[in-house]
């Protein structure tokens, strides 16, 4: 079994080396017909085509507001918290026990209240990074076919799992051109933050 993989292995990175040596030879750099790579195998690297895409750029961007909106909100019930907090200390003295006991148990429970949806909000920004990641990768699926027919190609590999091929079978930049002339920022993909 692990001799038959060894082959197999063997067999496709002599397939490579074949393919990356004929294109030496070749005043095009080889690889390329009319511009588009000729591969069986193409790699590409998700996370530049998500980070470099206008829509992953327009996402980061949203990204970055929503978090400081959320910053400038948490700065902002603090200071209120801490008056409220301030306030309820100096009428702890002129309030009957058992009132100042329910004003702190009324500000406890604000506090948590406004803690969690805080929380909430951040992980909502979290999770919408992965989401928008998730998005572009399953709206460039056809993107990428298109390449993979054009260039022969039977496989297109996250190009951090491969162990090693040449640069001229990497289609990433190529996709990002064609990602963003078919999507721009992607509305259509997830819609623009309001």
């Amino acid at each position: 079994m692990a001799h038959s993989r060894r082959t197999a292995l063997g067999a496709l990175f002599g397939a490579l080396l074949c393919i990356a040596s004929t294109g030496q030879a070749q005043q095009d750099g080889g690889l390329s017909n009319v511009g588009v790579v000729q591969s069986l195998i193409l790699t590409v690297a998700p996370e530049a085509l998500y980070t470099q895409s206008d829509f992953g750029q327009r996402i980061a961007r949203e990204i970055e507001e929503e978090s400081l909106e959320i910053a400038a909100q948490n700065r902002s019930i603090e200071a209120e918290l801490t008056a409220e907090e301030r306030e309820l200390t100096e009428l702890r003295d002129t309030l009957a026990p058992t009132e100042f006991r329910a004003r702190a148990e009324a500000f406890d429970e604000k506090v948590q209240r406004l803690r969690r949806e805080q929380d909430e909000k951040a992980r909502a920004v979290g999770t919408r990074n992965e989401e928008a990641r998730r998005a572009l990768l399953t709206a460039a699926q056809p993107i990428l076919l298109q390449v993979m027919v054009e260039s022969g190609a039977v496989a297109v590999l996250d190009r951090r799992v491969v162990l090693l091929s040449v640069d001229s079978v990497d289609i990433t930049e190529q996709a990002i051109l064609r990602v963003n002339a078919e999507f721009g920022e992607g509305a259509e993909i997830l819609p623009l933050r309001p």
